[in-house]
C-alpha cells in the first residue's frame, strides 16, 4: 500500500507541475483526471482555437527511456477513446489534439501533436 501511495503522489506532483507550465503558456484547465469507462486523462486544457488531451508522464531519469516513450500504441487508443466520450458530452465537435508531458527530475518536456486519431 505505501508503494502505491508513494507513485501516486509522484503522479500527482507531476500533474501539478505540468498544469501549472501549460498555464502559464496560456493554457486553460478545462477538466484534471477526466475518467471514463474507456481510461483516464489526466488534463484536458482549451488552447487558442482547440481542445488539448494531455498525458503526463514521469519518469525519474531517462536511463530506460524517455517518459514519452511509454505512451505506446495501446495507451494512446485508450486515451483516443476516453476523448472521444468527452467530446460526445459536447453540443459540438471543436479541434482538438493529443499532446505528451514528458518529465524527469532534470526536464519538462511538452511534446505537441504528439499522436493523432
Amino acid at each position: 500500500m505505501e508503494f502505491y501511495l508513494l507513485v501516486r503522489t509522484k503522479g500527482f506532483n507531476a500533474e501539478r507541475q505540468a498544469l501549472n507550465y501549460l498555464k502559464r503558456q496560456g493554457l486553460t484547465l478545462i477538466s484534471q483526471n477526466y475518467s471514463s469507462r474507456f481510461g483516464e486523462i489526466d488534463l484536458i486544457m482549451q488552447g487558442k482555437a482547440e481542445i488539448i488531451f494531455i498525458e503526463v508522464r514521469y519518469r525519474k531519469n531517462n536511463n530506460f527511456g524517455s517518459p514519452a516513450a511509454t505512451v505506446n500504441f495501446k495507451k494512446q487508443q485508450r486515451i483516443i477513446k476516453t476523448a472521444y466520450s468527452y467530446l460526445n458530452s459536447l453540443p459540438f465537435t471543436p479541434p482538438c489534439r493529443f499532446d505528451v508531458i514528458a518529465i524527469t527530475a532534470s526536464e519538462l518536456e511538452w511534446i505537441q501533436d504528439a499522436f493523432q486519431v
